[in-house]
């Protein structure tokens, strides 16, 4: 692939980003009666169900913030932002701080805060805003969220866990891996020695406690002393997770300046694509068993538009930054099949779900999972990142 193959792929996801994806959210997501974001939208952009899941709240302010940030500075994003971040500030939280799962339309707490990802995401959420605005209300309730998220790090669902953990004490890998990208998000706002700190704790167990190195792999759970658990818990794979993490890993290996890290994600990362690639039908496996056993997963041998855009990600920053052949091998390979069978050509936005044979399961563009990040995300990095490869002898 030449430069200009290059210029003309970024150019590809830059407009898929700005014609097709965030009108479509822009439109029709915006709750401006009550605030926040409607998320149960249709293909055409109707909304189904108006309750507000606080995680794709926290995301989309975090992404029009993210994208006012680093992108362009519009007006009309930070506004949107705002309105969310207001609903979530006012809304959001209960007495000790930590943020509900879910809302009803007006604000009233459905779904008590059992998982710490409402918390992960309402971090990056008013961490990019405080950036966008100056505001230090909004600063201060990143950095109380980000510290509660450690507080509960060894313990993230609490009183709401449904394990007997003496039976079986697993670990598991979401927390970490987002870690990785949530203290590049929050480093600005939080003590320079901490964030060292939790970078350092987060490179070791998704490198070294989560990587088997017997399989080559990174397992979803592991035991509380890092060891491999013979169940179907210990047993599973989610390669969309696992290459997601890989691009994180691979931010921290640049602003550590380390290249042997680097090195090692990129080849988790290939390794992954090639395990959880459908031989028979294409595209990625959503869970798999590591000793191909069947999973409880009924959901295994769908193709998810997530697990698809943050691949895309990762190789595409693996042969930016390695010229790692393999990677740009796969990065075209997924490339074609993406885009392909998840962009909506009729009504804008991506499907979410497919089938094994690549069929649209269901019309949604948003719901209680999908929401605006995975999409613009993607598209923006991709973007940003296959702008600058000026590749050697045409490679």
């Amino acid at each position: 692939m030449t430069t200009s193959d290059f210029k003309l792929l970024a150019s590809q996801y830059k407009m898929e980003l700005l014609v097709d994806v965030l009108p479509f959210w822009e439109k029709y997501s915006i709750d401006r009666e009550m605030g926040g974001f409607f998320t149960c939208l249709d293909r055409q952009g109707n909304c189904y169900d108006n309750d507000k899941f606080v995680w794709l709240q926290g995301r989309q302010v975090w992404m029009f913030s993210y994208l006012y940030n680093n992108f362009d500075k519009r007006e009309e994003w930070r506004d949107i932002a705002l309105n969310g971040a207001e609903f979530l500030k006012k809304y959001g939280r209960d007495a000790e701080g930590n943020f509900y799962f879910s809302l009803t339309r007006e604000g009233k707490p459905l779904i008590q805060p059992y998982n710490i990802f409402s918390d992960c995401f309402a971090t990056m959420a008013f961490s990019q805003l405080a950036k966008a605005t100056d505001n230090s209300e909004y600063a201060g309730i990143a950095t109380d969220t980000f510290n509660n998220i450690l507080k509960r790090w060894e313990n993230p669902k609490g009183k709401y866990s449904k394990n007997v953990p003496e039976s079986r004490p697993l670990k598991g890998f979401s927390l970490p891996m987002i870690l990785c990208n949530l203290s590049l998000e929050t480093e600005h706002l939080i003590d320079k020695g901490l964030v060292q700190q939790t970078i350092e704790e987060c490179i070791h167990e998704v490198m070294e406690v989560f990587y088997n190195h017997d399989t080559g792999l990174i397992h979803e759970n592991v035991l509380a002393d890092g060891s491999f658990s013979n169940s179907y818990e210990g047993r599973l794979l989610n390669p969309g997770h696992a290459i997601e993490a890989m691009w994180f890993i691979m931010d921290l290996g640049v602003r550590l300046n380390d290249k042997a890290l680097i090195e090692k994600a990129v080849e988790i990362c290939n390794r992954t694509v090639e395990y959880g690639w459908d031989k028979d039908y294409e595209g990625i496996f959503y869970f798999m068993d590591v000793k191909g056993h069947p999973v409880q997963q009924l959901e295994w041998d769908q193709k998810l538009w997530w697990v698809h855009m943050e691949t895309l990600i990762s190789l595409a920053k693996a042969y930016k930054l390695t010229r790692n052949q393999t990677s740009l091998a796969w990065f075209k390979k997924v490339h074609d099949y993406t885009w392909s069978h998840f962009p909506d050509k009729e009504f804008g936005e991506w499907f979410g779900y497919l089938n094994r044979r690549g069929e649209v399961l269901l019309q949604l563009k948003g719901g209680k999972w999908k929401g605006c990040f995975h999409v613009p995300r993607g598209l923006y990095q991709c973007w940003n990142t296959l702008k600058d490869i000026n590749p050697v002898n045409n490679e």
